[in-house]
């Protein structure tokens, strides 16, 4: 099985991407990834969109952590911006992030400096 949507890695410990589905999930898991961030928020595709619940439950079913930090546009702001950072020095390295295109969460990275705790932390 290969992975419904493009990867982009931003750097060695950080992938970014499109929505991903459930079935998405063991996949990632299977590419080595420890951890994943959803950056879009519930409901914005409509009820094709899997839901966040459903993602995470499938997630900690493979031993991954999982984030939920929607961001509705790119209008970030600096408290956004520092928490993302720290959420992500604190997750299991490498990390993928998704929103509906890869976009914000590609917009969270750069406006954190690239900067993500790209040392593995342990689990």
């Amino acid at each position: 099985m290969t992975l419904s949507v493009p990867t982009t890695a931003l750097c060695p410990e950080f992938t970014v991407c499109g929505q991903i589905t459930v079935d998405d999930v063991a996949v990632l898991a299977r590419q080595g990834y420890r951890s994943i961030i959803n950056n879009r928020p519930d409901g914005e595709g409509g009820p094709g969109q899997p839901s966040s619940a459903a993602l995470q439950a499938a997630a900690e079913a493979l031993g991954l952590r999982y984030v939920h930090f929607p961001v509705p546009n790119l209008m970030l702001s600096a408290e956004q911006v520092a928490a993302y950072q720290a959420q992500c020095a604190a997750l299991p390295h490498p990390i993928v992030a998704f929103c509906r295109s890869g976009g914000r969460a590609s917009a969270l990275f750069q406006a954190c400096g690239g900067q993500v705790g790209c040392a593995t932390p342990e689990a």
